[in-house]
This record gives C-alpha cells, structure tokens and sequence, in this order.
C-alpha cells in the first residue's frame, strides 16, 4: 500500500524522480511499467500498470456507450500515457500533463493505497482549502467503519 507523504522535484527535462519508500514498494510489487494519468489536469496520477490494467478490466465490463465510461475514458486518455521508471527511478511526465498540472521544481507525492498522487505544492495546498474535511466526510467514513 501506498501511504504518507514525500517531496521530491521535477527536474529540467520534466523528470519526475519518485521517492525510494514509493520506488521499492512500486518495483517490488508491482513492476516498473506505469500508466500517468489524470482526471482533470490539476495534478498528475501514478497507477502501477498492474493496477491500471484491473481498472481497465472494470471499465470494460460497462456498455461501451455508458457516458460516464466515455467522459472518464477521455480525459484519462487525453492526459494519459505508459511509461517505465529508468534506472534512477524517474518517469517522465508527458508534456501536456507537466503544463497543465504545473510540474515544475518541488512537487508532492501522495500515496493513495493503490496509486500515487503528485501536486504541484501551491495547487494542493490550495485545494485543501477549497475542499475542507467536514463532519459531513466524517460520518460518511463511519458508515464504513473508519
């Protein structure tokens, strides 16, 4: 699983270079091949290919016309792109991902249990407070038992 919180940097030739407590989990467990993606372009998602191919799996298992499947397939795409770490455990971000995410100099990396999340730092501050956690959250959590 992937959990807590790095900074690393975006070098100058769009290098994301992915924390070692991320790095030996990713390659140990899941291989160094990854799918970088994201929703809506504000930041940069990490899916460990195998990962991804499972997401792919239920996606196909919808109707091919359903229109949420299509909007969620577009915009993934659209940002999307295969990528393999090199040897110093680096992926490059594809350019229109790196622009419209603002990836540049220090960056966040989040785990998110099955993928990575990566924020440029002002932008995820930010949404943080854009979105609170509310009592809201709280009890919908505690239908789940958390």
């Amino acid at each position: 699983m992937f959990r807590g919180h790095e900074i690393t940097r975006i070098d100058d030739k769009g290098r994301l270079k992915v924390p070692t407590v991320f790095r030996s989990l990713l390659e140990s467990r899941y291989g160094r091949e990854v799918f970088l993606t994201s929703l809506n372009g504000e930041y940069v998602r990490l899916f460990p290919m195998p990962v991804w191919v499972e997401l792919e799996e239920k996606l196909g298992k919808m109707p091919s016309t359903h229109p949420s499947r299509l909007r969620y397939l577009d915009r993934v795409n659209f940002f999307g792109q295969v990528v393999e770490l090199d040897a110093q455990g680096r992926v490059l971000i594809p350019v229109r991902l790196r622009e419209t995410a603002t990836m540049s100099g220090d960056v966040d990396v989040l785990g998110q249990i099955s993928y990575l999340d990566v924020w440029n730092h002002d932008r995820f501050l930010t949404k943080l407070q854009r979105e609170p956690y509310t009592d809201d959250d709280a009890r919908a959590l505690s239908e789940f038992g958390i």
